[in-house]
């Protein structure tokens, strides 16, 4: 069950609100700190355990050494500190205090900071007081020299155009040779390629290029599939080459999408964000999280990136249910990237769901985000009163009343996410939301009929 905040007013909801149990495991960076945290969840290794009205609790946890680990966590954005060498974020430790507090309000009781904690809880409020300083005073992190950031800027240009023309004539050659040429050939030249558009410093089209090398490889109708994505490649090298005749909004979803970075330069928006969704993915060399938020006043979805390098987690993680009156800031491009800027109350629980529409409403949506960025392979969308129920190639998401339904994508019907959506729902309508694109739809979060949970799927 969510916890709220009483009823407060909707831009001052109460701090030290405690979470519930399932926001606490929606930060855990994978299964084997979810497990670890749940052993950490009881009264017996912890002692000072204490927590203020600011959003700051602590504790001291017992562990194999002779000195208790120092754990302290901001729950406003939310931070962790602990003593201990773990590399994840939040550590097992962490996450068992931040259980503890939620389930426990006689061992976590609110009181006086002690010193060890305070040092740390001083500093970031110093930071945050610094960072606010800067904002308001208008300070920006321009280059010194404008002239020699131009320059630098022509010079990665020209290199991007030399690999989009190097990669045209790859494509061509692959089209006069046969697709089956593909197959025959192996991984290895599209892997070569894909250096080449690292050279040039367009990491967008080296991703592109190697998704291309695996699809020979990945079952039956692979040829379609080849001969579809590389129309879009083509597309979009035809775009950066004639970036000058596009109006700038497509324009600088071309800039994002062969690899430049989309500076946060959009509308900033100050609203209930809904914490959604979050998940990360691993590419063997970097973990990406993705944070889904949504505007409450707004009606407007916000994606949240942070990286960490292999074997780190990325420090951004927020509970999912929770909601925080906060700032953000969208990227350019038609991709709904954005940057959380600052934050007026710490996160508490929501009491209902998105505002969401039927399967068609979902197609429509997708649709329309096609035209700002032709590449993109899936959109945000919440669906209202749906089942799931089977088909013949799998799962689908069905509207109550009898109109659409969406194919549940293939990848997610191999994970536990799809069995507790089915199970939660029982056979009743649901409130889903998930990403929605030519593959299908990902369910990521979803809530029952009474509205009584927020229930991560992934």
């Amino acid at each position: 069950m969510l916890r709220t905040n009483g009823g407060g007013p909707p831009h001052a909801p109460e701090t030290g609100v405690r979470w519930a149990p399932e926001q606490v495991m929606s930060l855990a960076p994978d299964e084997a700190s979810r497990k670890a945290g749940n052993k950490l969840a009881a009264a017996g290794p912890w002692s000072g355990a204490g927590c203020d009205r600011s959003g700051a609790l602590w504790g001291l946890c017992k562990g194999s050494g002779s000195k208790p680990y120092q754990t302290v966590v901001d729950t406003t954005d939310p931070a962790y500190k602990c003593s201990c060498p773990s590399r994840k974020f939040p550590c097992k430790h962490a996450l068992g205090l931040l259980l503890l507090w939620a389930a426990d309000e006689q061992t976590v009781q609110e009181s006086a900071v002690p010193d060890w904690a305070e040092e740390w809880l001083a500093a970031r409020k110093r930071r945050k007081d610094q960072e606010q300083g800067r904002a308001g005073s208008g300070a920006t992190a321009k280059s010194a020299d404008p002239e020699a950031a131009r320059r630098r800027a022509e010079r990665r240009a020209e290199r991007i155009t030399a690999g989009a023309t190097e990669l045209e004539q790859r494509l061509a050659d692959l089209l006069r040779g046969g697709l089956a040429s593909a197959e025959q050939a192996g991984y290895g030249p599209w892997e070569e390629t894909a250096a080449r558009m690292i050279d040039a410093q367009a990491p967008g089209l080296a991703a592109r290029v190697r998704e291309l090398g695996a699809i020979p490889g990945s079952g039956p109708g692979w040829p379609v599939r080849l001969l579809e994505e590389c129309a879009l490649v083509h597309l979009l090298d035809s775009a950066w080459l004639g970036r000058e005749r596009l109006p700038e909004p497509l324009a600088a979803t071309v800039r994002t999408r062969v690899g430049l970075t989309s500076p946060a330069e959009g509308p900033t928006v100050r609203d209930r964000w809904m914490v959604l969704a979050q998940y990360d993915t691993c590419d063997g060399k970097l973990t990406t999280r993705r944070v889904w938020l949504y505007g409450r006043e707004s009606q407007r979805a916000a994606l949240l990136l942070s990286f960490g390098a292999a074997g780190r987690s990325p420090q951004l993680a927020l509970p999912v249910g929770t909601m925080m009156d906060a700032e953000v800031t969208a990227h350019q491009g038609g991709r709904p990237r954005a940057e959380l800027g600052e934050q007026f109350t710490p996160p508490v629980a929501v009491d209902a769901p998105p505002a969401g529409g039927s399967c068609d409403s979902a197609v429509e949506a997708y649709g329309q985000a096609l035209r700002d960025d032709p590449w993109l392979e899936s959109w945000p969308v919440t669906l209202t009163r749906v089942i799931p129920v089977p088909d013949a190639d799998g799962w689908q998401l069905a509207d109550a009343d009898g109109g659409g339904a969406l194919p549940i994508a293939a990848p997610a019907l191999a994970r536990p996410g799809l069995w507790k959506l089915v199970s939660l729902a029982g056979g009743l309508p649901v409130t889903v939301f998930g990403e929605f694109g030519h593959r299908g739809f990902t369910p990521l979060t979803a809530w029952p009929e009474d509205m009584s949970e927020t229930v991560p799927l992934i």
